[in-house]
């Protein structure tokens, strides 16, 4: 991906994911909190959310683990343990923050999942599941070991933002749009969706049995 500035892009680009894996991180750890668990428990939920989607989706490309050649990952889920010890009661007025640094994780995460998918020749809509995986599967993890149902399944749009970003950046490379527009317009569009999914509370429609 390029830029009028391809440093300052890079350097935009590893802050947002910085503070998408921050976010990430402190969401596992305060659902951890609650639960009452210990700090190992609080940094092992942490570091589900920052780095499980990430490492299913190399798992299934048959590729290396990133976060085992970059320990960046694992220092700022150890940061994000310390800030939630220390700022624990504060940390509730920061809501709206953490809402917004976790939707651009959402949407980095998705368009890096997206592009390193097809970097390795795989079809389109394998890299629109990929993308999906990399950027809601820690969430699900996070869930599962707290034993709760994964929020993904049941609450507010999070996982079809993360689609339909993916549908929107094989729809504009179709289209033989630039990779800077792609990747700009898709960021835009999973963030969008997010904000408003959760100011109008729109969800999809629920299941229900026989009873």
């Amino acid at each position: 991906m390029t830029f009028n500035d391809p440093q300052f892009a890079g350097t935009l680009l590893e802050l947002i994911e910085g503070l998408g894996t921050l976010a990430f991180a402190i969401s596992g750890i305060r659902h951890a909190a609650e639960k009452h668990f210990d700090w190992f428990g609080g940094y092992v939920c942490g570091i589900a959310v920052a780095i499980g989607g990430g490492t299913i989706r190399d798992t299934m490309l048959g590729v290396r683990p990133f976060w085992t050649t970059d320990i960046r990952y694992l220092l700022v889920t150890m940061l994000a343990l310390l800030l939630t010890v220390v700022l624990r009661k504060r940390m509730k007025k920061l809501n709206n923050a953490w809402f917004v640094f976790d939707t651009l994780g959402l949407a980095f995460f998705t368009i890096a999942g997206i592009q390193k998918t097809l970097s390795f020749d795989h079809p389109f809509w394998v890299a629109i599941i990929m993308g999906c995986i990399t950027g809601v599967a820690g969430g699900v993890i996070r869930d599962v070991l707290l034993n709760n149902v994964p929020v993904i399944f049941h609450k507010e749009i999070y996982a079809i933002a993360s689609v339909a970003g993916g549908l929107l950046y094989w729809g504009l490379l179709s289209l033989n749009c630039g990779i800077t527009f792609t990747v700009i317009a898709t960021f835009l569009l999973i963030i969008i969706i997010r904000f408003i999914a959760v100011y109008y509370h729109v969800q999809l429609p629920t299941l229900h049995d026989e009873s």
